[in-house]
């Protein structure tokens, strides 16, 4: 286990930290990536034991947008989203870089072709066959 009172002086495990603020749905999922190399702390490739403390920039990759930002505290716990948000400030350029994509999306998303209504049984058949799952 870790020590309560490193965490009060201001330091934690990276793996812990992102999972402590929202940035990953589990540990273990925080873990795997920072094992990955998906996680860079000042610029540098990390394991999931490094300190991390105030002050620091955590750099990873969400899905295909790259989220960047300057640790500004370290919670005791893993809490509510709104406390979690305090715990790190996103730089301008991050948050440029997810409203262009999450736009891109929407565009894709309006443009996609759409049908009329639910396929019969006859076209159920024919998309099975096209998609190769007959």
């Amino acid at each position: 286990m870790t020590d309560p009172s490193s965490e009060r002086t201001g330091a934690a495990r990276i793996d812990r930290w992102l999972f402590a603020v929202r940035l990953y749905g589990s540990r273990a999922l925080a873990a795997q990536a920072v094992a990955g190399g998906r996680v860079h702390v000042n610029g540098e490739r990390v394991k999931p034991a490094r300190a991390l403390k105030a002050g620091d920039r955590v750099t990873f990759t969400r899905g295909t947008v790259e989220f960047e930002c300057r640790v500004s505290a370290i919670p005791l716990r893993r809490g509510p989203a709104a406390a979690a948000v305090l715990c790190y400030e996103e730089s301008a350029q991050s948050v440029a870089r997810r409203t262009e994509f999450a736009s891109r999306m929407k565009l894709a998303a309006a443009l996609t072709p759409r049908p009329q209504g639910r396929p019969d049984k006859h076209e159920r058949a024919r998309l099975r066959q096209l998609k190769g799952r007959i």
